[in-house]
């Protein structure tokens, strides 16, 4: 599993010029199962999304597609965490 930390690196209407692309993207990657949360930080700086069902070197192909990358509107940091303990409500994140 990965947490990205996304950060904006232009103003926010550089940012917001870009937004619509960049949640079509999003919406792909939930549909592929590969995010499974999403969304702006606040104060709206960057934001964070939180990947599994992939490995390292394929997550940073995905996040290649990503439009604010490929307008170089952000930088990304990319965590990987291995979910040990998880809350009953979180279950399905622990390995089996």
């Amino acid at each position: 599993m990965f947490i990205v930390i996304v950060r904006y690196k232009v103003p926010l209407p550089q940012i917001d010029a870009a937004l619509e692309a960049h949640r079509a993207w999003l919406e792909r990657e939930f549909a592929a199962g590969r995010f499974i949360l999403a969304g702006p930080q606040e104060p709206r700086t960057g934001g964070a999304i939180l990947a599994q069902g992939c490995g390292r070197t394929e997550l940073m192909d995905i996040l290649a597609e990503d439009p604010f990358n490929q307008q170089g509107l952000a930088d990304y940091e990319v965590i990987e965490v291995m979910a040990r303990k998880t809350d009953p409500r979180l279950a399905f994140l622990s390995p089996a």
